[in-house]
C-alpha cells in the first residue's frame, strides 16, 4: 500500500522510506519485501537505530521529514493509506482449523482502531502545501510532542542496546535478561516487547513473526512476564496505538 501511494504522489517531489526494524534482519523482513516489490528505499535496521533517533516506539509509526530535511512530524501511528486501491496483506494466512493462541490473536486485532482516511487526507494536506498545511507542526511543537527522556528510559535503552548486541552476536540467553530490564523500565514502548517475543522459538511458517507468545503447553519456560495477547488484553485492543492528534 505504501509503494502504490509513493507512485501516486512521487511526481510531486515526495518520496517514502520503509524500515524494517527487526533484530533478526534481512531474513526477518524478506518476504514482506518481495511483496511489496519496492521502487523506494527499502531498509533494514537489525540495531534499532532509527526507532531510537526518531522515537519509534510501535509499529507502523512514520515521521514526516521536509524538502530541507527538518522533522514537521515525529513518530505517530501510521496506518497505510486506503485510498491507493491496493489490499492489505493478512497477517494471519488462510488456515485449518488454526491453534487457538491465533484466532484470540486475530480477535484482538480485529478490535485495533486507526483513522486511516484521516491520516491519508493529512499527508495529502501536506503533500500539496508544504509549510503552510495546518498539520504541519513548528519545530517547538515537533519537540513538544516528542517528549523528554528520564532517567529510566536511558537506562531502558542501554539495556535494550546490549540486548540487541548479545542476540547479533548468537548470545541469545544473554539477551533475554537485558530485554526484561527494557520492558521493565520503558512499558511504554511495545515494539521493546515485540521485538524480544518475536526472537523466541515458535511455530514454523508465515505466522512465525507475530506468534509471539508461547507455544501451547510451554508457558512454563516462556522467559518474558507477558505475551502480546495477555498484554493487548490488558490494555485494552482499542488503545493498542496512540490515538493521532492533527
Amino acid at each position: 500500500m505504501w509503494q502504490a501511494f509513493r507512485e501516486d504522489v512521487k511526481a510531486q517531489g515526495v518520496e517514502v522510506v520503509t524500515v524494517g526494524i527487526d533484530t533478526a534482519g534481512p531474513e526477518a523482513c524478506r518476504s514482506f519485501i518481495e511483496a511489496a516489490d519496492p521502487q523506494h528505499p527499502s531498509l533494514i535496521d537489525e540495531h534499532h537505530r532509527v526507532a531510537e533517533l526518531f522515537g519509534v516506539v510501535n509499529i507502523p509509526n512514520a515521521v514526516w521529514i521536509d524538502e530541507d530535511g527538518m522533522i514537521v512530524r515525529p513518530a505517530e501511528t501510521s496506518p497505510a493509506p486506503p485510498s491507493v486501491g491496493v489490499e492489505r496483506t493478512p497477517n494471519q494466512r488462510a488456515m485449518e482449523d488454526p491453534p487457538a493462541r491465533v484466532v484470540e490473536m486475530m480477535a484482538h486485532a480485529s478490535q485495533i482502531t486507526y483513522d486511516a482516511p484521516t491520516y491519508e487526507a493529512a499527508m495529502r494536506d501536506w503533500i500539496a502545501n508544504g509549510a503552510d498545511s495546518e498539520f504541519a507542526l513548528a519545530p517547538d511543537q515537533v519537540i513538544d510532542r516528542s517528549g523528554t527522556r528520564n532517567e529510566d528510559t536511558a537506562r531502558g535503552v542501554a539495556h535494550f542496546e546490549l540486548a540487541t548486541h548479545f542476540e547479533l552476536a548468537g548470545a541469545h540467553e544473554a539477551a533475554i535478561g537485558h530485554f526484561r530490564q527494557a520492558h521493565e523500565l520503558v512499558p511504554d514502548n511495545f515494539a521493546y516487547r515485540r521485538q524480544a517475543w518475536s526472537l523466541e522459538p515458535s511455530v514454523e511458517g508465515p505466522l512465525a513473526r507475530f506468534w509471539q507468545g508461547p507455544l501451547e503447553g510451554q508457558e512454563a519456560d516462556w522467559p518474558y512476564e507477558s505475551d502480546w495477547n495477555t498484554d493487548v488484553k490488558e490494555m485494552g485492543a482499542p488503545n493498542y496505538y496512540a490515538e493521532w492528534k492533527p
